[in-house]
Formats: C-alpha cells, structure tokens, sequence
C-alpha cells in the first residue's frame, strides 16, 4: 500500500484513530449547527459504561456503521455485513436500540412484514477525565479499540486487493505519516480545522453526493510522541 512520509503538501487529511467515518469518537463539532443531535457536527458526549459497552461489540459496530452509511436496512440485510443469522442480528439490532445507537424506521418498510432499522445516533465524543469512574474509562477504552480494529479490517482488505482498484482510487488512497509542533490549543485547533474539512464531504444523503463517490475510510491520529513528564 502506498505510504507517504513525512510532511508532504498533499498529505491527506482524516479523522482521530479512536472514530470512524462520519462517526467522530473523540471529536470537536465541525459542522453547520442545526445538525441534529448525535449526527456528524453535532455530536453527543457517551458518559454511562452501559452504553459503551452496547457498542463495543464487533458485530454490533458492524451494522451500526452499515446504517449510518447506507441507510435503512433490515435484519436480514445486516446480517450479512455482521456475518451473523437474521435472528442473531435482530438481538443485536435490539441491543443497539435500547441504548439510542439505532430505532426502527417502519416508514421505509417496502411491504407491512418487513421492519427495517435506521441509525439514530452516530456521532459521539468520548471524555477521557482523570477523574472519571474506572468503569467509564474501562468501558471508553474497549470501545475504542474496538472501533480501531474494525477500521484496521477495512484497511487491511484494501491492501490485499490494492492492484484490483482502479489507477485514480489507487492513486488517491494511502496513509501518511507525519508530525506537528504545536501547543494544545494549537492541537485543538488543528483537529477542528481537520474535521470542517472532513464534514464536507460525509455526506450521508445520498441526495448530496458527487456522482461516483463512494464509501472512504479516513483516520487520523492525534497523539503525543512525547511523555506526560515533559507537558509539565
């Protein structure tokens, strides 16, 4: 997979390591303000562990995203993204509506036996306070991860059909790795300038995408390279 290094002008931008495309896990709001609460631009901060741990599930993340960026499906339909039986999938469905993460969504139904579920909650910020409850932070954590190793899958089966792309897709794609000087504001600031960008191009109607786009994966990391001890 191409890689570049460095701080080239044309590094790509993304999202923090511990979110997902259009799903900010640990993200400042970096779109119009009557976004609706818990969408991209909007998000709502995931305080109580339950809640965490509903979505810290792999299967489980696997429909949420596969609401959140196609839309209304069924139980049937998740299945086959989760890898899961119908019914096994409609008691995760079920999992993730108790916990806002999903609803029904009867008014896209084709015919009166089906029952298809939307995404209901899909942008989130994860506080990691010193002074947070050891479950919370135990619950954050796992989510995370969580999340980073579904993003790693999504990665990895790029790269083992990388050649199979076409040469634009292949020339687009890539990592890079950089570094940045700044102070914490700066960083701050940094992340919010990022995710502006980023929002503009979520676009989760349909109705507003270019032709031909398709789903991209983007993250980004955001982390110190150096120790507690020298923020002092």
């Amino acid at each position: 997979m191409k890689a570049k290094r460095g701080m080239p002008g044309d590094a790509k931008p993304g999202m923090p390591g511990d979110a997902k495309p259009g799903m900010p896990g640990d993200a400042k709001p970096g779109m119009p303000g009557d976004a609706k609460p818990g969408m991209p631009g909007n998000p709502v901060t995931l305080t109580d562990p339950k809640m965490m741990r509903a979505l810290a599930h792999r299967a489980r993340i696997a429909i949420w995203e596969y609401l959140g960026l196609h839309g209304p499906a069924t139980a049937t339909q998740c299945a086959e993204v989760a890898g899961l039986s119908p019914s096994a999938c409609s008691y995760h469905l079920r999992t993730l509506a108790k916990y806002g993460f999903v609803e029904e969504d009867r008014a896209s139904a084709a015919d009166g036996r089906e029952r298809p579920w939307r995404v209901r909650l899909l942008a989130f910020n994860l506080e990691d306070r010193p002074d947070a409850p050891a479950a919370s932070r135990v619950a954050r954590r796992l989510l995370v991860e969580n999340i980073r190793e579904a993003a790693e899958e999504v990665r990895v089966r790029y790269v083992d059909r990388e050649s199979e792309y076409p040469a634009d897709w292949r020339a687009a794609s890539g990592e890079v790795f950089s570094a940045a000087h700044v102070t914490a504001a700066e960083l701050d600031e940094l992340r919010a300038k990022l995710l502006d960008i980023l929002n503009q191009y979520v676009r989760l109607d349909p109705a507003e995408r270019s032709p031909g786009a398709l789903p991209v994966q983007v993250v980004v990391d955001l982390h110190p390279r150096f120790g507690p001890e020298e923020a002092q």
